[in-house]
């Protein structure tokens, strides 16, 4: 009915540039942050499973793996649990990363002190890539399992696993980087069934200044990441999975708060939501978890309210790749304006809209 109405409505209107923003970040609140150090968010596909690294006294040592779960996606996150072992040892865990199917967790070994001493058995030196596996999304996580000496032969930490299983981006000061400390790498593979490929230097990406852990969004369209020393907060889009990403833009600047640190960046499943890591103000410890909401731009016209005039520029627009409508699934879009931009329209219908910052 709504795309009737729609098609039915006159065209022609004036267009402003839309495409999403960056809300303002809020803490996560005491219920997860504590005094001492949070950071490295990864979330289950279901939703229902709330993982990240802390030193919180109740651990193993180091930098643990904790997760909050929750019954339904309609209610409230539960109080951190420590992972335990065999999982968590005495060791450094490090930026996990969930596979879809819920059963296997990537996650690399700790730094340099204070954060942790690398596990034994790593085939890098400098930081490997391990992972656990559980039978079941309710089983217990099995001890780690290094990854092999295809990724690990040299320094690889910080994965991010595309939500196929398919690529696996992490960071690496390996040979062949283009300068800074680090750059990001990616490495395929034909299935799950398979072992990953030798990876390679991400193109559009990489400068000769760091760059530092990547996070891949699950349509794999989006990748977000850190770069310089500072840290700062950046991200790249494409159209499609077999394009190379654009070039990279820096997060507004009530993201990047200038001489503060912001790390370990993660999108949602649904791309609404960044989590990372600060230790700018406000916060309980040294380094806490904020969020902040990604925002599609829907006042394509820029008049303040979301309106049928919205509606008759994205019917102007159907079928392009215009970035103006393309606002969904996920707010950078997939490359055409269809049904999926028409749901993300028809969700903010007669909402005010405030002035862009």
């Amino acid at each position: 009915m709504l795309t009737i109405v729609v098609f039915s409505l006159a065209v022609g209107m004036e267009v402003a540039n839309a495409d999403f923003t960056f809300g303002e970040p809020t803490n996560m609140g005491p219920t997860v942050n504590t005094s001492y150090g949070e950071g490295g968010v990864c979330i289950s596909s279901d939703g229902l499973e709330f993982y990240f690294m802390s030193n919180r006294p109740g651990g193993y040592g180091g930098y643990d793996l904790w997760v909050r779960k929750r019954a339904t996606i309609e209610e409230e996150w539960g109080h951190p649990m420590n992972v335990s072992a065999p999982a968590n040892t005495q060791y450094c865990y490090w930026e996990p990363t969930i596979s879809v199917d819920g059963l296997t967790l990537y996650f690399s070994d700790g730094h340099l002190p204070p954060f942790g001493n690398h596990m034994p058995g790593g085939l890098g030196g400098e930081g490997d890539i391990w992972m656990l596996l559980r039978e079941t999304v309710d089983g217990t996580w099995g001890p780690p399992m290094n990854i092999g000496p295809t990724i690990n032969s040299q320094h690889a930490v910080s994965p991010s696993l595309s939500a196929d299983g398919l690529s696996l981006y992490f960071q690496s000061h390996r040979p062949g980087r283009l300068g800074g400390h680090c750059d990001i790498m990616v490495a395929t593979r034909e299935s799950t069934s398979d072992t990953f490929g030798a990876p390679v230097f991400l193109d559009n990406v990489n400068t000769t200044g760091p760059e530092w852990m990547p996070d891949i969004s699950a349509d794999s369209l989006a990748l977000i990441f850190c770069r310089n020393y500072a840290t700062e907060l950046w991200m790249a889009t494409r159209a499609t999975i077999y394009d190379d990403f654009d070039t990279p833009v820096k997060l507004p600047p009530w993201t990047n708060i200038p001489s503060y640190t912001n790390a370990s960046p993660t999108f949602s499943a649904d791309g609404t939501i960044l989590y990372f890591s600060s230790d700018r103000p406000g916060g309980f410890g040294s380094y806490d978890l904020w969020l902040a909401p990604i925002i599609p731009t829907v006042d394509f016209n820029g008049d303040g309210i979301v309106d049928s005039a919205d509606m008759c520029i994205m019917v102007d627009h159907w079928g392009t790749d215009s970035s103006l409508c393309d606002i969904g699934p996920m707010p950078w879009g997939d490359g055409v304006v269809d049904v999926q931009d028409l749901i993300v329209l028809a969700e903010h219908l007669f909402e005010e809209v405030p002035p862009a910052k």
